[in-house]
């Protein structure tokens, strides 16, 4: 029996959030998603992610959050990420830090999801390279799951298609996160696998990747360090659905709702 997952791209804010917890049953419904995905890293304030606000989008319907480079700005949710299995962080982060980037949920249907949280190297400062351990994390996967998702939160558009190219065929979907920008090369390949450079941002419509406009364009003009703050207005709701049986993808499309 096909799945369909829903995997929304970084919740921005409060106004992210507001958003995808008021849409987030209609977009199940239509798409008759049997598991959502959310990356979460940016829904305190733009930066950070809380234990009371993660609690709010699974409360909505989100059955696993995905993170990335800003997951340690709210001290307050490490003790969170080391207690729930419905959180994941990087996976090439130390050991030793809070949290796992790897876990498995349930969908609606029973069929078990594998999901694997990376971040790249490439203008991230990360020192552990994805692809040195994304091998021994998918191998992991499969023994637990049929279906594997991969969350890559990374900056060059190379990384990341490098990493769906490396994946081809061994995992249902490699899903690029952390530029908030959609990219409109959303492609099945021959092997079953679903990839997407960049699924784009949940957040302020009118913004720099939901900062205030006039506050990154005055960076820009005077090279002065500002305080960001979240964008108003309307919101945008970036996301995928990758349909997929057996562990194989057979359809992917991406979406973009004005709320």
């Amino acid at each position: 029996m096909p799945l369909n997952i829903l995997f929304l791209g970084d919740v921005f804010g409060q106004p992210g959030r507001d958003a995808v917890v008021r849409e987030l049953p209609g977009l199940v419904d239509e798409f008759a998603a049997g598991f959502v995905i959310a990356n979460g890293e940016n829904i305190a304030n733009g930066a950070g992610i809380t234990s009371k606000l993660a609690t709010k989008l699974l409360g909505a319907g989100v059955d696993v959050i995905t993170t990335g480079n800003h997951v340690w700005r709210q001290r307050e949710v490490f003790p969170f990420l080391d207690a729930s299995d419905r959180i994941v962080r990087p996976a090439n982060f130390p050991s030793s830090s809070p949290g796992r980037g790897l876990t498995v949920r349930a969908s609606d249907s029973g069929v078990e999801v594998a999901v694997i949280n990376l971040m790249g190297q490439v203008f991230m400062g990360t020192s552990i390279s994805p692809f040195r351990i994304v091998d021994a994390l998918v191998a992991e996967a499969q023994t637990l799951a049929e279906t594997v998702v991969v969350d890559f939160h990374a900056e060059a558009t190379s990384e990341k298609v490098a990493m769906a190219q490396y994946l081809d065929g061994r995992v249902t979907a490699v899903v690029g996160t952390h530029t908030h920008i959609q990219t409109a090369d959303e492609h099945v390949s021959d092997r079953g696998t679903a990839a997407i450079t960049d699924v784009g941002m949940c957040g302020p419509r009118a913004s720099v990747i939901g900062v205030r406009s006039e506050i990154i364009l005055r960076r820009f003009l005077t090279e002065l360090p500002a305080q960001f703050e979240v964008a108003d207005g309307d919101v945008r709701i970036d996301a995928l659905v990758v349909t997929a049986e057996g562990g194989r993808a057979t359809a992917i499309e991406r979406l973009e709702r004005r709320c």
